[in-house]
């Protein structure tokens, strides 16, 4: 199962320090327009083949993209291959940035 957060949540988690994996999914153009500062870069274009990046399985690993489409989809492709707690940043960073919280 995939789980959902949204932006207040999130901010939540990273201010307590709790230790979670950010994965940005979106391309390198838009990573470089900005981003969540605590998130690695993995776009959906390369996911397939570099998702064991990512981090252990059993990790607690949160997926974002603009909007929450893609991310929902590099998290599916996670769980197909053997990653359980997964949750899906929903509004992605547009939502994130419409809380007015920081992008780098």
């Amino acid at each position: 199962m995939i789980n959902e957060i949204d932006s207040k949540e999130l901010k939540e988690k990273l201010d307590k320090g709790e230790n979670i994996i950010l994965i940005d999914c979106r391309e390198q153009e838009e990573w470089d327009d900005g981003h969540i500062a605590a998130a690695k870069l993995i776009p959906l274009s390369e996911f397939e083949q570099r998702y064991a990046e990512v981090g252990p399985t059993d990790a607690q690993i949160i997926v974002q993209c603009r909007s929450g489409k893609r991310s929902l989809n590099a998290c599916m492709i996670l769980q197909n291959n053997g990653y359980e707690n997964l949750t899906n940043l929903a509004g992605g960073i547009l939502g994130w940035a419409e809380h007015g919280y920081e992008v780098v």
